[in-house]
């Protein structure tokens, strides 16, 4: 992991330790940008960069003329085709200038945020042109040119990154700044700094599409104290959690158009499987999705919810490794941490009922919070728990009417789910073993 190694160490077969930042260090250079901290969570742990130091003023030049609809409201090189000509005309190789900045990890971020979007676009210009024209994609540039590809493989083998577009290296994470940097972090104060479309705009939907709130890391060893009442108090802050996060996400549909959608679409397509580049040789890339995101990842590992045998579940098994190293070592560290002390079965009370009165109101507790944590994110695992500990069966381990309704909602929710990926799975003739 490079300077990664006094992060997260290995103490033991079942006792992994992971150092989570309580100082997110945001004037250390030395680190990369994206370490977990208690104070931003997954968000970089400073402010993205966001003006490039003047040797890479051809890019800068390039990048700020590049979307369809420019800052100052003009036609950009998207918007006239003229993107590949430019790149070919202006752009030096200046991979040796970016490896004069090779100790400072977060302007590299930058640098590799701002090579993945002009890769994207440079590859993905001519189905742009066509789509807008009413016609099938057809084909992406097949070869990245050495002024583009040198530099960005350079970025990305310095920080960690695939060298294609990811989510939080480049697309989303590292791709924000506050207009008021004394009002925080709130959707309605953050600007996009590198933009496709219109996203340059406050007021966009691509702006609107990528906007969020600052993510919490839940507390793990809180929740496996082997004090039940710490337990469900730990409960109560991951489902609070979980409902702010997909509060903020409902907004998105009132800052983003889905008709909008389709205008920047085609820039973020990934290159492996994809019609634009058929028969690809040379290294393929998913590309950027929310996917990559490490947040539900996280609830996944923390509640131990077991995954379906679907296509869409081996995509998403595919897409871990397009996050930033230490995600996946914190998700790792989640997942085995959880297993190691069954949380899931001691929280649940899943081989022992036993105790008194106050015993089992407070297991009850659990099994209430557990499932509502749960109705956050997944469907099939809620109904499986739900039937394990009888909580519709009445009496003192009944789990009561809010439980109930939010039960019945998940049975009409898993079956509209379950027709959704037996279609999937029939259209591409392969095999799934439900949600």
């Amino acid at each position: 992991m490079g300077p990664l190694k006094e992060e997260a160490t290995t103490t033991g077969t079942n006792n992994v330790t992971f150092h989570v930042l309580d100082d997110p260090r945001p004037d250390d250079m030395s680190l990369p940008a994206f370490m977990v901290s208690t104070t931003r969570g997954f968000l970089p742990r400073m402010d993205p960069i966001v003006t490039l130091p003047a040797e890479f003023d051809a890019l800068e030049s390039l990048l700020q003329r590049m979307p369809i609809k420019t800052l100052t409201g003009e036609p950009g090189l998207l918007a006239r085709g003229m993107l590949g000509d430019a790149v070919a005309r202006e752009l030096p190789d200046l991979t040796d200038r970016v490896d004069k900045h090779k100790h400072n990890l977060p302007l590299v971020n930058a640098l590799y945020r701002d090579y993945s979007f002009l890769a994207s676009a440079y590859f993905l210009e001519p189905c742009h042109e066509r789509f807008m024209r009413g016609e099938p994609y057809g084909l992406g540039r097949q070869v990245l040119p050495a002024n583009i590809a040198r530099p960005i493989a350079r970025c990305a083998a310095l920080c960690g990154f695939k060298p294609f577009m990811e989510y939080a290296g480049s697309y989303a994470l590292f791709n924000y700044r506050p207009a008021d940097p004394s009002a925080g972090l709130s959707p309605a104060n953050l600007r996009l700094i590198r933009a496709f479309e219109h996203g340059l705009d406050p007021t966009s939907s691509e702006a609107g599409f990528r906007a969020r709130a600052r993510r919490q890391v839940a507390c793990l060893d809180a929740a496996a104290s082997p004090d039940r009442q710490a337990l469900n108090a730990a409960l109560v802050q991951v489902v609070s959690a979980l409902r702010r996060i997909n509060a903020v996400m409902e907004t998105m549909w009132t800052r983003s158009k889905p008709a909008a959608y389709t205008s920047f679409r085609t820039f973020i397509f990934g290159i492996t499987a994809q019609s634009m580049f058929p028969a690809r040789r040379g290294r393929s890339f998913r590309g950027e999705s929310g996917a990559n995101d490490s947040m539900v990842p996280l609830v996944d590992n923390l509640l131990q919810i077991p995954m379906p045998n679907t296509p869409l579940t081996r995509i998403l098994d595919d897409f871990r490794a397009y996050r930033p190293s230490n995600h996946r070592a914190f998700l790792a560290w989640a997942k085995a941490r959880s297993a190691h002390v069954g949380l899931k079965d001691w929280a649940l009370a899943l081989h022992n009922d036993d105790g008194d009165e106050e015993t089992r109101r407070q297991v009850v507790e659990s099994r209430r919070l557990w499932l509502a944590a749960l109705n956050q994110a997944v469907l099939g695992e809620m109904a499986r728990l739900y039937e394990a500990v009888g909580g519709g069966n009445g009496g003192e381990w009944d789990l009561g009417d809010e439980c109930r309704d939010i039960m019945g909602l998940v049975a009409r929710q898993e079956e509209t789910l379950r027709k959704e990926v037996a279609r999937f799975c029939e259209e591409r003739g392969v095999e799934g073993d439900g949600v």
